[in-house]
């Protein structure tokens, strides 16, 4: 039987799309239209997109003279309304379920404020009570820029943060931003290589420290 992994670490932060919810669905549903209106091939459009900020992905494609922040908002709103087929990732409402019982948990996401709170809502995720949106970044990941916000509103060092993530740019930013990683799905890349990972999150296991002003994590999978 193989050996299991350990991860320790003082603060949790958690990207949401394809880590803590499947929203695959709506995402590939709203990033076909995209493509097919101005003639781009989904599938350029879909490599680049997971895990970025929307205006970023609209601006790497869009054609010249596209009011890229329009768009975007557009694209946005049709997010919004669009809810059938999100899920949770398996596992992901028990673990947040316990995570946050800690006030060292934190999203960090690229989808804006009001998008996650709904998505995590119709996945029957806990929202944690600190997170880090869209509207709250200059610039999106792979930039390490999120999670290093969402570190110091945890007042913890990123060395003793441990990252969820499952999308190139965001373990890119979080390696960036100098926490552990722990991967979810089954992403290639290069920043991937070596890391721990997991299929899931349902044989993630989880020791907690609830002990004001000295919280603790211990995962093992």
């Amino acid at each position: 039987m193989p050996t299991k992994q350990t991860v320790d670490a003082r603060a949790v932060l958690c990207d949401m799309d394809g880590t803590l919810v499947d929203s695959t669905v709506v995402v590939e549903q709203v990033w076909s239209e995209f493509a097919e209106r101005y003639g781009l091939q989904v599938t350029d459009v879909l490599s680049t997109a997971h895990g970025r900020l929307t205006e970023e992905t609209v601006r790497d494609h869009a054609p010249d003279g596209v009011d890229v922040r329009a768009v975007s908002d557009e694209l946005a709103a049709i997010e919004l309304v669009r809810t059938a087929g999100i899920v949770e990732i398996p596992g992901a409402g028990e673990l947040m379920r316990a995570l946050c019982l800690t006030p060292a948990v934190a999203l960090v996401t690229s989808a804006p404020r009001e998008l996650a709170e709904l998505r995590m809502a119709v996945a029957g995720v806990p929202m944690p009570a600190v997170s880090v949106c869209a509207e709250d970044v200059e610039h999106g990941k792979p930039d390490p820029e999120g999670y290093l916000k969402a570190a110091h509103l945890l007042g913890s060092a990123t060395n003793d943060a441990v990252v969820f993530e499952d999308a190139e740019a965001g373990i890119e930013a979080a390696l960036a931003a100098g926490c552990q990683v722990i991967i979810v799905g089954d992403i290639e890349c290069d920043a991937a290589v070596g890391l721990p990972r997991v299929p899931d999150l349902r044989r993630v296991t989880c020791e907690v420290s609830t002990e004001p002003g000295n919280s603790w994590f211990s995962f093992a999978f």
